[in-house]
């Protein structure tokens, strides 16, 4: 892929809980970890869909980020990472940026339209992580990614599909959910730009971007006047899945497969979370998407493959950076 892998200089170990200790060094763990990952990830579009039905989205996002942060610095602190802020600028700009931007984009592209569509529409972001990268870094495209590019582009077409009389509702959505693929790639791409190699904690970076995200988010949450929160059983037990699985234990054992697998393998393999959110909204939410809908998810499918099948030859891909879905 275009980008190189950003390299951050934290010992694997460093990220080892007591469950996935090297007792048995193999590769199972790593791919365990990354599938459980995938079942997070992909369901929590659903899990949030039906949060938005009790709450408003700014009210919804402002307070799930607040508690991921409290629980991400208390995660880096049980692990003993150093909590110096290092690099505030760039963690400021990729906060606000990455992880604030993508969050609201994708929560209001979640309560216009359905989880499935919008998990395939932010999973556009490695297009536009190239795009940036040529834009910003002055890297290349070359070959095949071309190719990627041009698919991508027509299934995402055949997913808004504009022609449709149900446009204006339906292109705000997607609209939404692209823009949060382009700010998380935005993100990605400052990213290297900003960061200073072999000198960036990733835990307590991580925390440090949400916390800086969380200003913005909650001024929109106290500025936009929403409808109470409603909490009942559902709500409860979606918010504390966002928030807790969703959220903290997702990026943990993300952390820990990039360091026992190649970005390019993580990334490849990671193409089954917006599977599993189309097939999830599918059978719980009746989200049954249409033939045009499915032809461009499946086009976009092919392009994401190519590109991590091109990041796995290279050695190289892009590590996105958290956007906490």
């Amino acid at each position: 892929m275009a980008l190189s892998r950003i390299r951050y200089d934290v010992p694997c170990k460093s990220f080892r809980p007591v469950f996935l200790s090297p007792s048995s060094h193999s590769s199972f763990r790593p791919v365990l970890a990354l599938a459980i990952v995938c079942l997070l990830w992909g369901y929590n579009w659903v899990a949030m869909k039906i949060a938005l039905r009790h709450a408003g989205v700014f009210d919804f996002t402002a307070l799930r980020i607040v508690l991921s942060t409290l629980l991400l610095f208390l995660v880096a602190a049980a692990m003993r990472r150093p909590l110096a802020m290092r690099a505030w600028r760039a963690a400021l700009a990729i906060g606000i940026i990455q992880i604030a931007g993508f969050l609201l984009c994708s929560m209001w592209a979640l309560s216009l339209g359905g989880a499935g569509r919008t998990s395939v529409l932010v999973f556009t972001m490695p297009f536009w992580a190239i795009i940036f990268a040529r834009l910003i870094l002055h890297e290349r495209m070359r070959g095949l990614q071309w190719l990627a590019v041009a698919l991508a582009f027509a299934g995402l077409m055949l997913i808004v599909a504009p022609w449709h009389g149900d446009a204006p509702l339906n292109l705000a959505a997607s609209l939404a959910a692209v823009a949060a693929g382009a700010l998380w790639a935005l993100g990605t791409v400052l990213s290297k730009k900003l960061v200073p190699k072999n000198s960036i904690d990733l835990v307590s970076f991580t925390a440090w971007q949400m916390l800086f995200a969380t200003l913005p988010l909650v001024l929109a949450a106290w500025l936009a006047p929403s409808r109470p929160m409603e909490w009942n059983l559902e709500f409860s037990v979606t918010f504390a899945y966002a928030t807790l699985a969703g959220t903290v234990v997702g990026w943990f054992l993300w952390f820990y497969v990039l360091n026992h697998v190649s970005a390019g393998v993580a990334t490849l393999n990671a193409l089954a979370i917006p599977v599993i959110a189309v097939v999830s909204a599918w059978l719980q939410l009746g989200e049954r998407p249409l033939a045009h809908e499915l032809a461009g998810m499946l086009l976009i499918g092919v392009a994401l493959a190519l590109l991590g099948a091109i990041a796995m030859v290279r050695g190289r891909a892009v590590e996105p950076g958290p956007p906490t879905t």
